[in-house]
């Protein structure tokens, strides 16, 4: 494996992913076609883990092995390989932390997809999965969680009905569907995020919510729209997550008054996502969701996106001359 596999690289991108939508709270997510990571792979004599560059977030990324999203999780690939040879890589970040569009599941998944790939494939995606997951635990508190790591992997709209066993479902979206994200430049910590959470929660409000989640799928998939706009509403998360958000209740109105399907947080925030039936609107909707953040003089970024089915992608795969 040593010889055969030592002078090649590998560069890929793994995109970033809305976690939740709304009504599925650490069950629910899709990926992006932007923003998103690229990593680039080696495969070297030397054992070990080796990151040689950071760009993009490199003030707050570690290069330590053992606390590096990234290397975290693709430890936990090359020990289930027992391998004599060792990597080195480059890791661009494309969006910020913090930012709930699932920056650590997209730098955890670049490793262990770019390996798989220098590799030819030894593991499946289920696989590829656990070990992500790995690396996940150091951004949210050691809790592991795929609602951002399964879109991210598997691409399209993912239902994760389990972890261990991996048990990932696609669904199916309507072509025309767009996101409009907006990252206002602010950071919310995804640990802190969980910690203010309810421990307990009403049964009628957990009732409502079930329903939104079912309805929410049978929405996607008939497709109905009406039905997919009734059903993106947090009774649970919403709530509390929102007052973490400069003007959150205002900018989801905005979006809604926009012809938005639906609006809700991303993650744990403080990007905000919403849908909608075309890319004109997707823009409109991104256009006046802006203006709320520049009234108050918070500098926000927007992002316009169908649903990214591919996940992630290579760049280029070439001898390592």
């Amino acid at each position: 494996m040593k010889n055969l596999f030592k002078a090649k690289k590998v560069k890929v991108f793994s995109p970033a992913s809305v976690s939740n939508v709304g009504c599925g709270f650490d069950i629910f997510g899709f990926a992006l076609h932007q923003p998103g990571d690229e990593l680039v792979m080696r495969i070297v004599d030397k054992p070990g883990i080796h990151i040689t560059k950071i760009t993009g977030d490199e003030h707050h990324l570690p290069r330590d092995a053992k606390k590096n999203t990234a290397a975290v999780s693709l430890r936990a690939m090359m020990n289930a390989l027992e391998p004599k040879f060792g990597v080195e890589m480059e890791l661009h970040k494309k969006m910020p932390l913090g930012s709930g569009l699932g920056s650590s599941a997209a730098s955890a998944v670049a490793s262990v997809f770019a390996l798989n790939v220098l590799l030819k494939k030894p593991f499946s995606k289920n696989d590829l999965l656990l070990f992500a997951l790995e690396g996940e635990k150091i951004a949210s508190g050691n809790i592991a969680h795929a609602d951002n790591v399964a879109p991210c992997l598997y691409g399209g709209f993912t239902l994760v009905r389990g972890c261990n066993p991996p048990d990932v479902i696609s669904i199916p979206v309507p072509d025309d569907l767009y996101c409009t994200i907006i990252h206002p430049h602010i950071e919310i910590k995804t640990e802190f995020a969980r910690r203010i959470l309810r421990s307990q929660i009403k049964l009628s409000d957990a009732v409502k919510q079930w329903g939104n989640a079912a309805a929410l799928v049978v929405g996607l998939m008939k497709p109905d729209y009406e039905l997919i706009k009734r059903s993106i509403e947090d009774y649970i998360i919403e709530p509390i997550r929102g007052s973490l958000i400069p003007n959150y209740f205002l900018l989801k109105e905005t979006a809604l008054k926009n012809n938005a399907l639906g609006c809700s947080i991303s993650g744990s925030g403080p990007s905000v996502f919403a849908l909608s039936r075309s890319e004109k609107e997707a823009k409109l909707i991104g256009t006046e969701m802006k203006k709320v953040f520049t009234k108050i003089k918070l500098k926000s970024d927007t992002f316009i996106s169908k649903i990214n089915y591919e996940g992630p992608k290579i760049i280029s795969i070439s001898d390592n001359t």
